[in-house]
Protein backbone atom coordinates (compact mmCIF):
# COMPACT_ATOMS: atom_id res chain seq x y z
CA UNK A 1 0.00 0.00 0.00
CA UNK A 2 1.72 3.23 -1.27
CA UNK A 3 1.15 6.34 1.12
CA UNK A 4 -0.76 9.33 -0.83
CA UNK A 5 -0.07 13.07 -0.44
CA UNK A 6 -2.53 15.46 -1.01
CA UNK A 7 -1.95 17.52 -4.16
CA UNK A 8 -2.44 21.43 -4.50
CA UNK A 9 -5.28 20.27 -7.40
CA UNK A 10 -7.20 17.66 -5.66
CA UNK A 11 -7.80 20.02 -2.49
CA UNK A 12 -11.75 20.91 -1.86
CA UNK A 13 -12.20 23.88 0.70
CA UNK A 14 -15.17 24.35 2.43
CA UNK A 15 -16.22 27.26 4.04
CA UNK A 16 -17.55 27.40 7.93
CA UNK A 17 -18.91 29.61 10.25
CA UNK A 18 -18.41 29.66 14.03
CA UNK A 19 -20.27 31.51 16.23
CA UNK A 20 -17.90 32.40 19.69
CA UNK A 21 -20.88 33.28 21.58
CA UNK A 22 -20.47 32.17 25.35
CA UNK A 23 -17.68 29.50 24.02
CA UNK A 24 -14.08 29.35 26.20
CA UNK A 25 -11.59 30.83 23.97
CA UNK A 26 -8.84 28.22 24.02
CA UNK A 27 -11.35 25.62 23.01
CA UNK A 28 -12.50 27.47 20.39
CA UNK A 29 -9.53 27.82 19.28
CA UNK A 30 -7.69 24.64 19.48
CA UNK A 31 -10.75 23.29 17.47
CA UNK A 32 -10.79 26.00 14.60
CA UNK A 33 -7.16 25.43 14.31
CA UNK A 34 -7.80 21.71 13.33
CA UNK A 35 -9.99 22.56 10.58
CA UNK A 36 -7.36 25.59 8.85
CA UNK A 37 -4.89 22.45 9.18
CA UNK A 38 -7.12 20.08 7.83
CA UNK A 39 -6.53 17.40 10.07
CA UNK A 40 -10.50 16.72 10.40
CA UNK A 41 -10.18 15.59 6.27
CA UNK A 42 -8.48 11.68 5.25
CA UNK A 43 -6.61 13.35 2.68
CA UNK A 44 -4.55 15.34 5.66
CA UNK A 45 -0.73 15.64 4.28
CA UNK A 46 1.38 17.76 6.74
CA UNK A 47 3.34 19.61 4.37
CA UNK A 48 0.18 20.55 2.18
CA UNK A 49 -2.52 23.36 3.07
CA UNK A 50 -5.88 21.09 3.30
CA UNK A 51 -7.84 23.17 5.23
CA UNK A 52 -11.15 24.69 5.18
CA UNK A 53 -11.88 28.41 5.50
CA UNK A 54 -13.00 29.62 8.95
CA UNK A 55 -15.61 32.82 9.24
CA UNK A 56 -16.10 33.67 13.24
CA UNK A 57 -18.84 36.02 14.97
CA UNK A 58 -19.39 37.44 17.77
CA UNK A 59 -15.95 37.25 18.80
CA UNK A 60 -16.53 40.38 21.22
CA UNK A 61 -18.60 37.57 23.59
CA UNK A 62 -15.91 34.69 23.82
CA UNK A 63 -15.15 33.37 26.94
CA UNK A 64 -12.18 33.52 29.42
CA UNK A 65 -12.33 31.00 32.38
CA UNK A 66 -10.25 31.99 36.03
CA UNK A 67 -9.06 34.82 36.27
CA UNK A 68 -7.59 34.71 32.57
CA UNK A 69 -9.28 38.44 32.24
CA UNK A 70 -7.08 40.12 34.50
CA UNK A 71 -3.84 38.17 34.59
CA UNK A 72 -3.00 36.77 30.87
CA UNK A 73 -1.01 39.95 29.65
CA UNK A 74 -0.34 39.60 25.28
CA UNK A 75 3.05 41.17 24.20
CA UNK A 76 4.45 42.99 21.10
CA UNK A 77 7.40 44.86 19.67
CA UNK A 78 8.07 47.64 17.73
CA UNK A 79 11.61 46.70 17.13
CA UNK A 80 12.89 49.70 18.44
CA UNK A 81 15.00 50.15 21.96
CA UNK A 82 12.40 50.18 24.65
CA UNK A 83 9.47 49.73 22.43
CA UNK A 84 7.65 46.58 23.96
CA UNK A 85 3.96 47.04 24.51
CA UNK A 86 1.68 45.26 27.01
CA UNK A 87 -1.66 44.62 27.23
CA UNK A 88 -4.36 42.76 30.01
CA UNK A 89 -6.86 40.61 28.11
CA UNK A 90 -9.60 42.42 29.32
CA UNK A 91 -8.28 45.68 27.72
CA UNK A 92 -7.35 43.74 24.38
CA UNK A 93 -10.86 42.53 24.42
CA UNK A 94 -12.76 45.56 24.81
CA UNK A 95 -10.18 47.59 22.22
CA UNK A 96 -9.65 44.78 19.78
CA UNK A 97 -11.56 41.42 19.99
CA UNK A 98 -10.57 39.74 17.06
CA UNK A 99 -7.36 40.02 17.90
CA UNK A 100 -7.58 38.15 21.22
CA UNK A 101 -9.10 34.99 18.76
CA UNK A 102 -6.34 35.14 16.23
CA UNK A 103 -3.57 35.38 18.80
CA UNK A 104 -4.86 32.21 20.14
CA UNK A 105 -5.17 30.56 16.74
CA UNK A 106 -1.72 31.68 15.81
CA UNK A 107 -0.73 30.04 19.12
CA UNK A 108 -1.96 26.22 17.69
CA UNK A 109 -0.73 26.41 14.00
CA UNK A 110 2.81 25.78 12.78
CA UNK A 111 5.41 28.73 12.88
CA UNK A 112 6.35 28.72 9.48
CA UNK A 113 5.26 29.76 6.00
CA UNK A 114 2.30 27.09 5.88
CA UNK A 115 1.54 28.49 8.94
CA UNK A 116 0.94 31.90 8.15
CA UNK A 117 -0.75 30.87 4.98
CA UNK A 118 -3.15 29.04 7.06
CA UNK A 119 -4.11 31.71 8.98
CA UNK A 120 -5.15 33.57 6.29
CA UNK A 121 -7.97 31.44 6.19
CA UNK A 122 -8.97 32.89 9.30
CA UNK A 123 -11.96 35.47 9.07
CA UNK A 124 -12.81 37.11 12.31
CA UNK A 125 -15.52 39.77 13.05
CA UNK A 126 -16.96 41.75 16.51
CA UNK A 127 -20.32 41.24 15.45
CA UNK A 128 -22.95 39.01 14.58
CA UNK A 129 -22.65 39.91 10.31
CA UNK A 130 -20.17 38.98 7.89
CA UNK A 131 -19.60 39.92 4.65
CA UNK A 132 -19.18 36.40 3.60
CA UNK A 133 -22.49 35.03 2.44
CA UNK A 134 -21.78 34.61 -1.35
CA UNK A 135 -19.53 31.62 -0.32
CA UNK A 136 -22.59 29.87 1.99
CA UNK A 137 -20.67 29.42 4.97
CA UNK A 138 -21.87 26.30 6.65
CA UNK A 139 -22.63 26.36 10.50
CA UNK A 140 -19.96 24.53 12.25
CA UNK A 141 -21.04 23.31 16.00
CA UNK A 142 -18.46 23.45 18.34
CA UNK A 143 -19.12 22.75 21.90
Amino acid sequence: MKTRSAKKNEIERKWYVVDANDLVLGRLASRIAVYLRGKHKAIFTPHVDTGDFIVVVNAEKVRLTGKKLDQKVYYRHSNYPGGLRSETAKSLLARRPEQVLVNAVSGMLPKNTLGRQMLTKLKVYSGPEHPHAAQQPQALSIK
